[in-house]
């Protein structure tokens, strides 16, 4: 029996549009926009070229557009996902997260403090919907929940093509102004000087100690001790995520044009704010894909810091591929904090018992102090 052909892909591969300068760009091509995906783009002044243009087989994604040009392009074909209003989030973007734009409003109108407050950023605004909506169980709001989630993901896989990316793991509970806090900040800077982008799960804590060392890097060294000190003055988003944040836009106030490093948090976990130094935020609705996501990305290899339950889950997690070998050969894992990983959550010896007459075992490495880690990364990836 002959084997049947595999399922053509809807509408062909086509090319993504992001933009009002691709889009114009597209036109001047051969076939212009026939075939292509044009994913959120505001196109209510392009109404002229859309009607003289064949869009067959177009896939506009969120675009907005005057009626008559919405009828025409469906009349020739072209599929049309309108914009969903009454959204503080839009489930076709494009591109990732800043923090100027999870965290606007936080400052007020015109900068000032008392009138804005951590409730009115459109963090807080689809943490709230997402708490809804995840309890009436209507399957329009998880869907939206996907779109949106599915588009983060093909963004970060953009923002990330090519790059040598590290996962710095660790707990949410590390505060500021503390040793362990610094040292979790002279890793990402160290990592980011070396070329690697810094990637975390960009929450508060030790992740976002090492943004905020990505963040750094191009600064000269002194300027770490100047952003900790601003910083202790609110060592927690707890009780105040509004002042917690605030203290970290005072350190780009006052440090600016840093380096990049990308964040990768949720929703899920709404006590969990996003920090602000990484300059490229992956935020998903769903854990699981944002957990996976973040260690399947960090080709580069993993550190874990001293952490609890999470952070042993991303252990075994990075583990799991490495061990079978899923994703072709395995990456480092840098475990730092002997006492704590082999006395007070003994992960280290299951994960070396695992890693045992495996290709894994030449990949895994315990330090002692987080100083480490860097040279022990480079002496894994060499090995």
């Amino acid at each position: 029996m002959a084997t049947p052909p595999p399922p053509s892909r809807p509408h062909g591969p086509g090319r993504e549009i992001h933009t009002l300068d691709e889009f114009d760009a597209s036109l001047a091509r051969p076939g212009g926009l026939a075939g292509q995906r044009v994913q959120s783009v505001d196109l209510t002044d392009r109404t002229f070229a859309l009607l003289a243009s064949s869009t067959a087989e177009t896939i506009f994604l969120g675009c907005r557009m005057e009626p008559e040009a919405a009828a025409k392009v469906r009349a020739d074909g072209a599929l049309v996902f309108p914009p969903v209003p009454g959204l503080p989030f839009d489930p076709y973007r494009s591109r990732l997260y800043t923090p100027g734009e999870l965290y606007e409003g936080l400052e007020g109108p015109g900068g000032t403090a008392g009138r804005g407050g951590y409730e009115r950023t459109p963090d807080a605004r689809a943490h709230a919907w997402f708490g809804t909506t995840r309890a009436d169980g209507d399957v329009f709001s998880s869907m939206l929940r996907s779109l949106h989630d599915d588009a983060v993901g093909d963004a970060l896989d953009e923002h990330l093509d090519g790059r040598r990316t590290v996962g710095v793991m660790g707990g949410h509970s590390m505060v500021r102004g503390g040793e362990a806090y610094a040292g979790a900040a002279r890793l990402g800077r160290t990592l980011a000087r070396a070329g690697y982008t810094v990637a975390t799960g960009g929450g508060p804590g030790a992740m976002e100690a090492a943004n905020l060392g990505a963040y750094l890097a191009p600064h000269p060294d002194r300027a770490l001790a100047d952003a900790l000190s601003l910083l202790a003055g609110a060592p927690s988003f707890t009780p105040s995520v509004t002042d917690w944040a605030r203290a970290a836009f005072a350190v780009r106030a006052l440090l600016p044009d840093g380096g990049d490093s990308v964040g990768i948090p949720t929703w899920f976990y709404g006590h969990e704010p996003p920090n602000a130094f990484a300059g490229h935020i992956a935020k998903y609705f769903t854990n699981a894909l944002r957990e996976d996501g973040l260690l399947a990305r960090s080709t580069a290899g993993v550190v874990f810091l001293p952490g609890a339950a999470g952070t042993v889950q991303e252990i075994f997690d990075n583990a799991t591929p490495n061990y079978y070998g899923s994703l072709g050969a395995p990456t480092p894992m840098v475990l730092v904090d002997r006492a704590h990983w082999t006395v007070r959550l003994p992960a280290w010896p299951l994960l070396e018992t695992l890693a045992r007459d495996r290709p894994m075992a030449a990949r895994i490495a315990l330090v002692d102090s987080i100083d480490e880690a860097p040279a022990a990364l480079e002496r894994l990836a060499a090995a």
